[in-house]
């Protein structure tokens, strides 16, 4: 049986790279703008290129954020990818303060000046695992990721860490807890990485709930 992905179109993601991706990996991707359809899927991804505060304020403007969270209480893996990723927290700094989605007890930061790194971070860089997982399945330890963010996220939970990134000092690259997980860099322009990890959470042969 194909696994249908419903990816949400809420005016600032990546969708067709998302989707292109989707399909390179034999699901069946569909772009979903109706809150109403989410249940129609049987993982869900929210993307997001652009400002958390347009975007938080979009998923409220359209009832996407209440049917998300009756999904998240269902059980239905959900994944956030880059900005997607930092919606799922408490809130951001990004233009003022914002409230997010708060699934995890973390909140969005820009990166410290005190570190003298150039802003935004774009380019490769490798994941540093912090335990065995599902989602790490078939890759190499350190494996190799493409990043373009200017915010970072701060878990109060370390546990919720999956993995960490050194730009400067360590920031969380991937989070998850349950059935919920978001990655901060771009699965889908990360090639053969981004795309086993993609195949990891998509694949109806795993269960995440294990970690």
């Amino acid at each position: 049986m194909t696994i249908k992905v419903g990816i949400i179109d809420y005016g600032m993601g990546n969708l067709r790279s998302v989707s292109n991706a989707v399909r390179e990996i034999s699901a069946e991707p569909g772009l979903v703008s109706d809150p109403e359809k989410l249940s129609d899927f049987d993982r869900l991804i929210l993307p997001g290129v652009g400002a958390f505060p347009d975007a938080v304020t979009q998923l409220r403007k359209t009832g996407m954020d209440q049917a998300l969270e009756e999904q998240v209480k269902s059980g239905k893996l959900i994944l956030g990818l880059c900005l997607g990723m930092q919606l799922m927290c408490r809130g951001s700094e990004e233009g003022g303060y914002s409230k997010g989605l708060c699934w995890f007890d973390a909140d969005v930061a820009r990166f410290p000046e005190k570190l003298n790194l150039k802003v935004p971070h774009v380019g490769w860089n490798n994941l540093l695992p912090t335990k065995h997982h599902p989602l790490f399945r078939d890759l190499p330890d350190e494996p190799d990721v493409y990043f373009t963010h200017s915010f970072r996220v701060e878990c109060n939970h370390q546990e919720d860490v999956l993995a960490w990134c050194d730009y400067g000092e360590p920031f969380a690259a991937i989070i998850g807890r349950n059935n919920i997980f978001g990655m901060q860099f771009h699965p889908e322009k990360s090639q053969r990485a981004g795309l086993t990890l993609l195949h990891n959470f998509i694949g109806e042969d795993i269960c995440l709930k294990s970690a």
